[in-house]
């Protein structure tokens, strides 16, 4: 009846899951994206942000270096070199993605695609019908108006930079934000960051956030809260001249604006079908990710619920199970862990202190400490770790770690918390020592 049982339109993280399951269940797939494979964590997002990390941090591993009798180093970054190897393992992945396509018997169209009505989707010339269709488009950077706003990048351009700039302002308070700061300042730019609000990160643990800004203090980041860019006039030299509302003023040579994403559903036919969305472009769906026409779903960022990588990989799989394999599979969103990449990192799992507060008597557990490779090194960087626990149940409520490797510490920390560990569950785990996540089993 169909050419095709089920349509995914976009190819990221979350479209390519389900069109490979799907497929794998026995489902006739075919793909569509105009841009590149992979979506925004491959080639925008994720993963050449944690490249780009890395290469921010290497210059604090050269100065720890001397502390351990490897005498001094002052080498010199140079980042044709990083952009010329992050753009090869981009290009690998992107065949990869591809391979996994083709793997699985999807059929995948290069182009955009518009959806013409509920059972047809149209890519350039080429109309296709299909009995499904799913939506995994993804999100797009959001530039606020002020006059001036065309002399801005975004997270989208800031990876594919010709030079790097001497001097950077990033507009934001988001972890997007916090990332960059830190990346260019660990390449040896004069860094800035400006926030509206009165401290960053506002979705976080509020001990995780002054934490944090004292760290990136240390790291020679200058910090502007309560901050909002009114103008940006452009030199013929190419330098940005910044106003503020407050009337201050900023010299520098590269804006990127990080003030938050918008579902991506631009120019893909919403209009010819009865798709209801939220205020802001979100697609509204239920728990099996159906929208309001039947036969269209929509999953991953486009529905703005948690925008994470591994989030719409999870709902690409209930997806599929529950369409074609005949399995009823459905998300569940609690318990579910992330990290920023900002330096030093920032894990956490669960419920936030203010959170906890609305629904529980708490007990807080929390220390500050020197990471053993600092202490020779002489550097002035701590770590930082957060436990809250229901003081009826004693059940963990929340775990929050800011310092070197807490991403990897906060995946285990998550695998205890969501099986419903007890703080008693940690106390009695004996220790690895000498190690970081030792307190996570000595906090007291």
């Amino acid at each position: 009846m169909y050419d095709y049982d089920l349509f995914v339109i976009g190819v990221g993280s979350g479209g390519v899951r389900a069109a490979r399951m799907s497929a794998q269940y026995g489902a006739r797939v075919a793909t569509a994206e105009d841009r590149y494979m992979g979506g925004t964590c491959v080639n925008v997002g994720c993963v050449p942000k944690k490249l780009f990390v890395y290469a921010s941090h290497f210059h604090e591993e050269y100065d720890q270096a001397e502390g351990f009798g490897w005498g001094e180093a002052s080498p010199e970054f140079d980042w044709p070199t990083l952009l010329r190897n992050k753009n090869a393992e981009i290009e690998r992945l992107n065949d990869v993605y591809r391979g996994l396509l083709d793997g699985a018997g999807v059929t995948h169209y290069d182009g955009r695609a518009r959806i013409v009505d509920e059972h047809h989707v149209a890519i350039n010339d080429t109309t296709v019908s299909t009995d499904k269709i799913l939506i995994a488009t993804g999100g797009w950077p959001v530039v606020p108006e002020f006059p001036g706003n065309e002399n801005v990048i975004t997270s989208n351009e800031a990876f594919f930079l010709e030079e790097l700039p001497r001097r950077a302002l990033v507009i934001g308070g988001g972890y997007i934000a916090v990332e960059f700061a830190g990346i260019f300042a660990g390449l040896g730019v004069e860094s800035h960051l400006s926030y509206r609000g009165p401290l960053f990160l506002r979705h976080f643990d509020d001990d995780v956030r002054t934490f944090v800004h004292e760290e990136l203090l240390k790291k020679d980041i200058n910090i502007h809260f309560e901050s909002v860019v009114s103008a940006i006039t452009k030199a013929g030299d190419g330098t940005l001249d910044i106003e503020f509302t407050d009337g201050s003023r900023l010299e520098t040579d590269l804006v990127l604006v990080t003030t938050g994403r918008k579902p991506n559903v631009h120019d893909i036919g919403l209009e010819n079908v009865a798709v209801d969305c939220r205020e802001n472009g979100a697609i509204i769906v239920d728990e099996e990710f159906r929208t309001s026409v039947p036969n269209i779903f929509a999953l991953g960022d486009v529905t703005d619920r948690v925008q994470l990588t591994p989030v719409a990989i999870a709902e690409a799989m209930a997806f599929s199970s529950t369409q074609f394999k005949g399995v009823r599979k459905l998300m569940d969103y609690d318990g579910i862990a992330t990290a920023v990449f900002c330096q030093p990192n920032i894990g956490t799992v669960g419920l936030t202190e203010a959170q906890a507060l609305l629904d529980y008597s708490i007990k807080i557990y929390k220390t500050t400490f020197k990471p053993l490779s600092n202490v020779i090194a002489g550097r002035t960087e701590a770590t930082f770790m957060k436990m809250i626990v229901d003081e009826e149940t004693r059940k963990v409520l929340g775990c929050h770690l800011v310092g070197p490797n807490s991403a990897e510490l906060i995946q285990l920390a998550a695998v205890a918390i969501k099986m419903g560990a007890r703080k008693e569950d940690f106390d009695k785990t004996c220790a690895v020592h000498p190690t970081a996540a030792e307190e996570l089993v000595t906090l007291n």
